[in-house]
């Protein structure tokens, strides 16, 4: 989870009967860096910049309740139990209350007007509510499926909602957008590693550690050996065959839409690259995208 300000908002000028109890409807600010959420740059399609600002500011906002400031885990986790109810019912039709106001008021606008699925922005909440207890309790992921299992809720209802607003709803559109999400969660920890593992957050498997040799307290401590070395490739390698299974999706969006997917992967590729090129040291040293690689991104992205 990234840090950040949550979003503020500015009145719209336009005025819709979808605004229900709001008749002035208040217009999320736009996406800026929210890790699980890399849309809605230019290429975002005109006409859909609005429910995504609004369903990221639902996000971002999560996300700082569960990993900004100084509450203690508990307050966190009654914050976003609270911040689930108001979920609730705003999508039941109630006026948002004034805590989150400047979230709920934009996000019920987008709920209605297209019948966002209300149970994929749950499933974000469920996701953070997991990872302040895991921190809290210090506990592990026995094995990469429960990794999967967290993006499932994590990161995948990012791309479903997506392509719910694009329209797209068959099968296999929504398992290769799951691939693509599941991957760019994977990217995130393995890019992550030396902010995660001081902060007592834990991705790497207890299966893949067994695996591999690579005893807990080294990766705690980030002691790096050959064996944890081998075990950061190993997770870089799965992210990257995830990420291409989940690829040809590009050539089902169309327009802008498919361009800004294309360097969603591309970026996800890209730091897989760089994580790849340190041989292991990502345990120590994060990582970055520069303005550099962008030459090499757009040309890939071009080719897919």
């Amino acid at each position: 989870m990234n840090p950040s300000q949550p979003p503020s908002v500015q009145p719209s000028s336009s005025k819709s009967p979808e605004a229900g109890l709001h008749p002035t409807p208040l217009q999320a600010a736009p996406v800026t860096h929210y890790e699980n959420f890399p849309v809605a740059s230019w290429l975002c399609p005109p006409h859909l910049r609005e429910p995504i600002a609004a369903i990221y500011g639902f996000a971002r906002t999560a996300d700082d309740l569960a990993d900004e400031g100084d509450a203690t885990p508990a307050q966190r986790l009654q914050d976003l139990a609270d911040y689930r109810t108001e979920l609730q019912r705003v999508a039941g039709g109630a006026a948002p209350a004034s805590r989150w106001v400047q979230v709920f008021a934009p996000l019920q606008v987008q709920i209605q007007r297209h019948a966002l699925p209300v149970r994929l922005l749950d499933d974000l909440l469920d996701a953070f509510m997991q990872d302040i207890v895991f921190t809290r309790d210090a506990r592990t992921y026995a094995t990469h499926e429960e990794l999967l299992d967290y993006s499932r809720r994590s990161a995948n209802p990012v791309g479903r909602l997506l392509l719910h607003l694009y329209g797209v709803n068959d099968d296999r559109s929504l398992a290769q957008s799951d691939a693509i999400c599941s991957a760019l969660q994977l990217i995130n920890f393995w890019q992550d590693l030396s902010v995660d593992l001081p902060r007592g957050r834990h991705y790497l498997s207890d299966a893949e550690c067994l695996r591999f040799g690579v005893a807990r307290d080294a990766i705690a401590t980030q002691r790096r050996t050959a064996q944890s070395d081998a075990l950061v490739m190993h997770c870089a390698a799965e992210a990257r065959a995830l990420m291409l299974s989940g690829a040809p999706l590009v050539r089902t969006l169309k327009g802008r839409a498919g361009w800004e997917l294309r360097l969603v992967v591309q970026g996800g590729l890209r730091i897989l690259d760089k994580v790849e090129a340190l041989q292991g040291a990502s345990l120590v040293t994060r990582p970055r995208i520069q303005v550099t690689d962008a030459p090499l991104m757009l040309w890939r992205a071009l080719w897919m």
